[in-house]
């Protein structure tokens, strides 16, 4: 799913506990090396984690992080953008972190190029995948990532707040962490001795042993995936989302402005579409026609035809209904 060895990844916590924990690892700044790069738009509870990170290391939040941001006019950055500011604050870089997917945009930053990027400067990349992981296909381990996280109830159909993941090369397996019950190993586990001895894999992370009902709803959406195959839904998924940007296109005229990038390699299955000429009432009409959606302030509204359970019929009477909506 992730493009990683078996052992370097683990199902536990969830997601902000887990990038906490990484962090934990991953985040050890001094004088010399302390900024954290990451996009403008990146989700507020992964800007919470670098904030108080930043705090609980003694360090001012307003110098540590370098946001990337869209140039003037623009919704989505430019990956020569964020290339120049990794280079510009190269020395001064502890990690580079960005989500996946951009939550908002729906844009796929090009996790391979920003990783060299980051380790050229001495630096970690750290990937929140929140919204990639199920979405699009992932190669962690080929593109060298430090580490990843993310959730399970989004795109991974694991339930609300149910486990989450996390990703860690096995080249930084040695890295001091966090420990916990669920973390030692395994082999002596129950000889309840006093000191912590991890296992050598992503799973010496772990802390508490996890929700048997957790793990089971979970495991349930990843039998489908399995069956299905990451690289058979990423076709059709790239199909059903050239079919809405068509539908967006031709039916929304210049009322809407899809702001996600055209490139196919660039975005998953999601469309941010910006309301120019008109409101929220889109949203809540197409809401009572029974056309799920979401809904960010102040304009944006998110679409996501999944290609698990999602059809061209749903997408063709998506367009009836925004027709409607919108004349």
């Amino acid at each position: 799913m992730v493009g990683a060895k078996e052992s370097e990844v683990v199902s536990m916590n969830t997601l902000t506990t887990n990038l906490h924990l990484l962090f934990a690892s991953f985040y050890r700044p001094t004088k010399q090396r302390y900024k954290i790069i990451c996009e403008d738009t990146i989700f507020p509870t992964d800007r919470y984690v670098l904030e108080t990170q930043i705090r609980f290391h003694g360090f001012d939040p307003n110098k540590a992080i370098i946001e990337v941001a869209p140039r003037k006019g623009e919704h989505i950055i430019q990956e020569e953008d964020i290339l120049n500011t990794i280079i510009k604050h190269g020395e001064e870089t502890a990690m580079v972190f960005f989500g996946g997917v951009n939550y908002l945009t729906g844009q796929f930053f090009n996790l391979d190029t920003l990783t060299k990027a980051a380790h050229d400067v001495g630096a970690y990349a750290g990937f929140d995948l929140a919204h990639a992981v199920g979405n699009v296909p992932l190669k962690l381990h080929d593109w060298d990532v430090d580490f990843a996280a993310w959730c399970s109830y989004k795109y991974l159909n694991g339930g609300p707040a149910n486990i989450a993941g996390i990703f860690i090369n096995e080249k930084h397996f040695g890295l001091p962490r966090l420990g916990g019950w669920w973390g030692h190993d395994k082999e002596t586990r129950f000889n309840m001795k006093k000191h912590f001895s991890p296992m050598t894999s992503a799973e010496g992370w772990q802390l508490s042993n996890a929700s048997v009902i957790g793990v089971s709803m979970l495991k349930a959406s990843l039998d489908i995936f399995d069956q299905a195959g990451i690289d058979n839904l990423r076709k059709k998924s790239i199909e059903l989302t050239g079919y809405l940007e068509y539908m967006i296109n031709y039916h929304a005229n210049k009322l809407l402005q899809i702001i996600t990038p055209r490139k196919v390699n660039q975005r998953g299955c999601q469309l941010s579409i910006k309301l120019v000429d008109t409101n929220y009432t889109v949203f809540d009409m197409l809401s009572q026609a029974g056309v799920i959606t979401d809904f960010r302030k102040p304009d944006i509204i998110r679409i996501a035809p999944v290609p698990l359970y999602n059809s061209f019929q749903d997408i063709f009477y998506f367009g009836e209904q925004l027709r409607r909506v919108l004349y």
